[in-house]
């Protein structure tokens, strides 16, 4: 492997383009010294092979060296190692650092989009951006203003570039993108703007639109077959989603996609998440709002959805699904199965068969989770598949203009967009949660687009009866449906998390440390505290034969959008200023990224 590391990075270094992205991309998703995908690999796993830094000593980790963003606001997502080129984003204007791991993080080229400040006041819940993707010797970036380019890796200039949506009407992105086989595909926000969301992907080498798929809408523009696509093994029939929206609902349904992608080559099929529908106000929207809150699998080909399954029908709580779906064989009930994991936001951990979409497991990942006592999980009931809503907790039957208390878990979920990670040597699933519950009343709304499309005010607070902090750190048994340890943290845990083959399991806080925990025990191991809080997603590589872990500070997202974005309101960025106001005790805004390795 390391042979292949060394012939990729001389190629890319004279700028030969491979014969085929998907070869190349796939043979370098495999080596683990390189960390060549925001996801670690196609099934999102996040798990590295590298075992240098270990469970044994990993408590003699020191840092290595640091480079500055120059930016400001919430940096999610991860940088991206390929042969011996580092490259890392920041949020908004979504710069873009080429650095040359043999001069010292040198600086070999420097990408800054020119895009408009207007956007920012667009984007729903800070300036965040998931990171770059790397395929055909292209660094692949989703701009904040929807603007796809595709720039050349060794240079940093732009080879093609198209425009995915319009901020102007809501639309914009955090995401990164998933390239695979030819294609490029991308997903796009805007829920909280009305905007009728969709994924898309487009040709590699060219930027040509290949195919799109609605996540509402007509069959057509949805790309359903009402007769091959399935839930619960049944199909969906014709006109499944229009039957669940009032009139023409559907056109400002939300559904958004700014979430991970996962992909099975063995399937051709890649798999994600669809968001909340629009607006916050569930009297306004009545029925089941499909296919808002959704598990998509579709073709990657032609984007025909293979099969689906709606988790929050009618969504009363803005539990957007996006949340990334974790690739993986498991026993279950005595079966080898190839299973699908997935850690939603309402709450509830679901362990779904990944070929036809059957629900095996659906089980609570947080006690404090009130909103439903439980999944329906009987097949021969009229509500299988669906959560039992539990009434004193529905915003919907409560009424506009009431406050609707005590609602676990809050608006941004157990968990939000930071991902999870999976071990193949304990079977164990190690996620990063919120334990934070919520205060809720919607209200009407009128739509205008462009503009907030939201009707309901929130506050939100740390689960009650508890530990008395917002987040957990837990191992999960996806088989079994149980927590197996859990780590309480003072604040929600938003940083995405890292296993390896050295047992370690790797995370970072939002007060600015970066942890090392015994995959086994959950034994802390190590910890420092680095300039700003962690919202990004720790990764691993080697360079000379040596293991680093890298991991980007920069306090925001929604948890951190008070200190990211100055407000004060505690009921300003949907509820969660008030909730983190004591955050500002902890840590400080900075764009920094920190890589540590053990001492020579």
């Amino acid at each position: 492997m390391r042979a292949l590391r060394l012939v990729s990075a001389l190629a890319l270094a004279a700028g030969v383009v491979p014969a085929s992205a998907n070869d190349e991309l796939q043979k370098l998703i495999q080596d683990p010294n390189q960390w060549v995908i925001q996801t670690g690999d196609y099934a999102n796993t996040r798990f590295s092979e590298l075992d240098q830094i270990n469970a044994s000593n990993v408590n003699k980790m020191q840092v290595a060296w640091t480079f500055s963003t120059g930016v400001l606001r919430g940096h999610e997502g991860s940088p991206l190692v390929i042969g011996d080129i580092m490259y890392v984003h920041t949020p908004f204007p979504n710069t873009v650092y080429a650095l040359d791991l043999n001069s010292e993080g040198k600086i070999l080229w420097k990408y800054e989009p020119k895009q408009d400040p207007n956007v920012i006041p667009v984007m729903c819940c800070d300036t965040v951006n998931r990171g770059v993707a790397y395929a055909d010797g292209k660094i692949f970036l989703h701009q904040a203003d929807t603007t796809l380019v595709a720039l050349d890796a060794k240079t940093g200039k732009p080879v093609w570039t198209v425009v995915n949506g319009d901020p102007k009407k809501g639309e914009t992105n955090t995401a990164t993108v998933l390239p695979v086989k030819d294609k490029v595909i991308v997903g796009i926000s805007g829920g909280e703007f009305g905007v009728r969301c969709h994924v898309t992907a487009y040709d590699m080498k060219t930027g040509k639109q290949v195919w799109r798929a609605y996540s509402m809408g007509p069959d057509n523009e949805m790309l359903i077959d009402p007769e091959k696509t399935t839930e619960h093994g049944k199909p969906v029939g014709k006109d499944s989603s229009l039957k669940t929206w009032q009139g023409d609902q559907w056109k400002t349904g939300g559904g958004c996609t700014w979430g991970w992608f996962s992909y099975d080559p063995q399937q051709n099929a890649f798999y994600y998440g669809s968001g909340n529908p629009s607006t916050w106000n569930p009297k306004q929207r009545p029925g089941d709002n499909k296919w808002s809150m959704t598990i998509f699998a579709r073709d990657i080909d032609t984007g025909m959805a293979k099969w689906v399954y709606q988790m929050t029908p009618h969504d009363e709580w803005d539990y957007d699904g996006v949340n990334e779906m974790i690739l993986v064989d498991q026993d279950i009930g005595g079966q080898r199965r190839q299973v699908l994991v997935h850690f939603d936001r309402n709450g509830f951990a679901y362990t779904l068969d990944r070929i036809n979409g059957e629900l095996l497991v659906a089980e609570k990942y947080d006690p404090t989770v009130n909103w439903a006592t439980k999944v329906d999980m009987d097949k021969n009931s009229k509500t299988y598949g669906r959560p039992m809503v539990v009434a004193q907790y529905s915003t919907e039957q409560n009424g506009e203009d009431v406050n609707t208390k005590g609602v676990c878990p809050a608006a941004l979920g157990t968990k939000d967009q930071q991902p999870a990670t999976y071990s193949p040597r304990t079977n164990l699933f190690y996620v990063p949660t919120n334990h934070v519950c919520m205060d809720y009343e919607p209200y009407k709304v009128s739509y205008t687009p462009g503009q907030p499309y939201v009707g309901a005010t929130l506050s939100m607070y740390p689960a009650p009866n508890s530990h008395g902090g917002m987040g957990n750190f837990i191992a999960w048994d996806a088989r079994e449906g149980k927590i197996v340890w859990s780590l309480p943290e003072l604040f929600s845990v938003w940083s995405g998390a890292l296993a390896t083959a050295g047992d370690v399991v790797f995370y970072g806080t939002l007060e600015g440390y970066l942890k090392a925990v015994d995959a086994k025990t959950g034994k802390e191991l190590y910890k420092f505290k680095t300039p700003s809080g962690i919202i990004g997603n720790v990764m691993t590589y080697t360079h000379r034969g040596k293991q680093y872990v890298a991991v980007l500070s920069g306090v925001g997202g929604w948890a951190g959008i008070g200190l990211a974005a100055g407000l004060t309101d505690p009921q300003a960025g949907l509820g969660a200023v008030g909730g983190y106001s004591g955050l500002s005790n902890y840590t400080a805004l900075g764009g920094q990224l920190t890589v540590f390795t053990l001492p020579q």
